[in-house]
């Protein structure tokens, strides 16, 4: 293993959860070395708070985690000795925000896109059972997914060129509009790589050294800004999207050839556990 503090920055949705049954089954063993190797897995993803807290159980994560593309970091108040600064106090978690308040946001909506309402459906509207049926959750996640505290995610009806005249509103009214996985998502000027960044400095000021290395993972376009922010970039192999087009120059870039939680383990093996002890690339 390296002597550098290595720190793994992951997408969920098609990267560590499989696409079409949102499990990581694939993925156990690696997380398993990773934990015993003291690496800690940072979740970054379009996901609430109210689902990271219960996929953090389900992998037994303690670790910090960052929600709704990068709105806000939380950190667990273990994590540290001392309080970073510019976070406030929520339950066990030190947090970071970047991003306004949902209620913001579908304001902004109701105000500007009154002729794009019949193109779209927001996260606010869509029932349980709507949201069910759209993502294939249970309703107990379909529920959490519901609760977002940053932004909306929205899904699109319409055709491209009406997607691109929505976009180019909300942009003209300061909005960051990010498409995912399967919806697009509505926020503030804040992305994944912006929080990764913020992250690492802080783990770089609690260890007191600039020998940290981060590892970002992701399958989609709301991934680029976190994979462009990264020491070591792995692009997961999706089943149903091409690899989005990074513009990394001369800086280490993986693109899986397995899907989903297979192609995670397979770069993380290859990367930190490989006969060669590590495919990290030098720094310097």
């Amino acid at each position: 293993m390296r002597t550098e503090k290595v720190l793994i920055f992951s997408d969920l949705d098609g990267t560590l959860l499989d696409h079409y049954t949102y499990q990581a089954n694939d993925a156990y063993d690696t997380i398993f070395k990773l934990k015993k190797a003291d690496i800690p897995i940072i979740l970054n993803t379009s996901k609430t708070r109210a689902e990271l807290a219960n996929i953090q159980a389900e992998l037994a994560l303690d670790t910090p985690f960052i929600i709704e593309n990068g709105a806000a970091v939380f950190i667990p108040k273990t994590t540290f000795s001392t309080q970073p600064a510019d976070t406030s106090s929520v339950d066990n978690y030190w947090v970071k925000s970047f991003a306004s308040s949902r209620k913001y946001w579908l304001e902004l909506l109701d105000t500007v896109c009154g002729d794009f309402k019949h193109l779209y459906q927001g996260f606010s509207t869509l029932t349980v059972e709507q949201l069910t049926k759209l993502t294939g959750l249970s309703a107990d996640k379909a529920a959490q997914a519901k609760q977002r505290q940053y932004g909306e995610p929205i899904h699109w009806l319409g055709d491209e060129k009406s997607k691109q005249l929505f976009i180019e509103q909300l942009v003209d009214y300061g909005a960051n509009v990010v498409q995912g996985g399967r919806f697009l998502h509505l926020s503030g000027y804040c992305d994944k790589g912006q929080a990764l960044i913020w992250l690492t400095e802080q783990y770089r000021e609690h260890y007191n050294q600039e020998n940290i290395y981060t590892i970002a993972l992701g399958d989609g376009e709301n991934d680029i800004a976190m994979l462009e922010a990264a020491e070591v970039a792995v692009q997961i192999r999706s089943p149903v999207h091409d690899f989005p087009t990074l513009y990394r120059q001369n800086r280490h870039t993986i693109q899986t050839e397995l899907c989903g939680p297979s192609g995670w383990a397979e770069a993380i093996q290859a990367l930190l556990f490989s006969s060669s002890n590590s495919q990290l690339p030098k720094k310097g």
